[in-house]
């Protein structure tokens, strides 16, 4: 079989203009970034307002290893599975960002015969609404040390100074710096740091803002330290807020493409799931689901970490509910969860794989409780065999669960007719309203030990010394109604990634916790996860080049 990128270069792309008159999108509503690509207009969704919602369709997964699961795969397939049913069905998905992508985990655009393309594009500079969030981000950083240096009206503490610098690439040598040195006229030195563009905070305000004034107002609520006297400074007191959102002016509009089978397909922010809140923005779901009579959209990583923040962050800030879920598995992944060495996948083992359920069941036990249908999704692989389809088929309808064999790898939209078909029954079903972990009522300490009790399976938290002072000053300063963001290794139900499958007598540690205020959450770090990830010992980039006619190589 041709890589994916072999079969990207492949495609029979339709003109963006004819993926436009599919969704009946005039010609003021966009504007074209090249043949196959456009931005949608940021006024587009005041537009719609009147128009009914389709059905929202939300793929998640067990936890992730690195025998891959394929939920981005799915995603695309379903989408195409579903226009081949007859239904008006969009896809809306996250940016890739460039650390994994030159990093190890790859891209975030599908595979095999059910990707969003032009994939080249999508997985490298896109848009450049990346770039324009790091742009953003750093002016700030610059804004505020400019500040400090030209006579600090406000009394801003250098040692106090919570906004890190950004890039969209693993580096962990910046993850702690020092600037401002080498004299009086360089600036003040003080301690400083490098987040990844996606764990930025400014990321998760344009994915969570509703119009261009909703980007500024949170822009505005930003908290970027504290005064000498311990009182907070905010991006409104600077006055920057209107420099950073026309930095956004463009990154805030929707990106339409479409997938190898001209789906329609609208993919915009990119906040990781492991340590930020995993999902795209609020606008390319809620314009999706106006054009559409389905949306089918994701969450990063498993069910742990981007369907919880979707239910309990996403639905609150752009008010709507998903009306099913799919969880997306392999066979090797539950086998690897189950005990099985990593190179040794491709042999049967139906004790590995039994063992292995149980880190499914947990997922299902999750979505479950927040009251919502789901089908789980098992994405074929060539190595698996009838003993082991056969019984985690028979496992999942001896529990009442329905299952779907998913083959949109090699066979895009045709391959998932059946969960396409599944997914159709389940999202017309009755249910109650969505049961999510917490209330907004609780304090910050109860939030977060409902996430690790309901949603890991902790036996509770442990807070540090330092998490222990965040939340009695953030309580104090109000911020205690607000979300909370789990930042966790994605490979672990629990905060250690080395216990897979679904471990159990474990404590989450609290080692952090760090106001998010514009984009209107609490972000709390557990366990030993970096928010500026490193490159493996052989990073992807390696194998990757461009030839002198341009065309791209080495790319997946």
């Amino acid at each position: 079989m041709k890589t994916d990128i072999e079969i990207a270069q492949a495609a029979k792309m339709k003109p963006i203009e004819k993926i436009t008159k599919m969704l009946a999108i005039s010609k003021e509503d966009w504007e074209p970034y090249g043949h196959y690509k456009a931005k949608l207009s940021n006024k587009l969704l005041d537009k719609l307002k009147d128009r009914p919602d389709g059905k929202i369709i939300l793929t998640t997964a067990i936890s992730p290893t690195p025998a891959g699961e394929g939920k981005s795969t799915v995603t695309v397939g379903l989408g195409q599975a579903l226009n081949k049913l007859g239904e008006k069905a969009i896809i809306a998905l996250r940016e890739p960002s460039l650390g994994p992508t030159m990093g190890m985990k790859g891209g975030a655009a599908g595979g095999g015969y059910s990707q969003v393309v032009p994939m080249q594009d999508i997985n490298l500079h896109f848009t450049g609404d990346i770039h324009a969030i790091t742009t953003a981000n750093n002016a700030l950083s610059a804004f505020i040390d400019n500040h400090i240096h030209q006579g600090n009206e406000l009394n801003i503490d250098p040692r106090r100074v919570e906004w890190k610098r950004v890039m969209d690439i693993n580096d962990r040598a910046l993850r702690q710096i020092v600037v401002g040195l080498g004299g009086p006229v360089r600036g003040v030195p003080r301690e400083d740091g490098f987040n990844i563009t996606v764990a930025s905070e400014i990321m998760a305000i344009l994915c969570l803002a509703k119009s261009l004034d909703d980007l500024k107002e949170r822009l505005s609520r930003i908290l970027i330290g504290y005064t000498y006297d311990k009182q907070p400074v905010t991006v409104g007191q600077l006055g920057y807020e209107g420099a950073l959102t026309l930095l956004l002016k463009d990154a805030i509009k929707p990106n339409l493409v479409q997938t190898l089978e001209n789906t329609p397909a609208i993919i915009h922010g990119g906040p990781f799931a492991n340590i930020a809140h995993g999902c795209n923005s609020v606008m390319a779901t809620k314009i999706a689901a106006k054009l559409g009579d389905y949306v089918v959209t994701e969450a990063g990583f498993g069910a742990d970490l981007g369907a919880e923040k979707f239910l309990d962050i996403k639905t609150r800030a752009g008010e709507f509910e998903p009306d099913a879920v799919v969880i997306v598995a392999t066979i090797r992944a539950l086998k690897m969860h189950g005990g099985r060495d990593k190179k040794d996948l491709e042999v049967e083992d139906l004790d590995a794989l039994k063992s292995g359920m149980e880190n499914l069941k947990k997922h299902m036990e999750t979505i479950e409780n927040f009251g919502l249908p789901f089908v789980i999704a098992i994405n074929k692989f060539p190595t698996d065999t009838q003993e082991e389809i056969n019984f985690v088929n028979h496992w999942c309808e001896s529990r009442n669960a329905k299952v779907s064999l998913v083959d949109v790898f090699s066979k895009g939209g045709e391959g998932g007719l059946d969960l396409a078909d599944k997914i159709v029954q389940a999202s017309k079903a009755e249910r109650g309203e969505l049961q999510r972990v917490y209330e907004l009522e609780d304090n910050l300490e109860l939030k977060i030990t409902k996430i690790a009790k309901k949603v890991y399976g902790a036996n509770g938290i442990e807070l540090t010394p330092k998490a222990k002072k965040q939340l009695i000053q953030y309580e104090k300063l109000g911020f205690g109604s607000l979300p909370v963001c789990m930042a966790k290794t994605q490979y672990s139900l629990s905060d250690d990634p080395t216990l897979l499958g679904r471990p159990k007598d474990f404590t989450i540690t609290i080692r952090e916790l760090r106001p998010s205020v514009g984009a209107g959450f609490i972000v709390v770090l557990t366990g030993d996860v970096m928010t500026m990830p490193g490159l493996p010992k052989k990073p992807a980039a390696l194998k990757m080049d461009v030839t002198e006619d341009g065309n791209i190589t080495g790319l997946f």
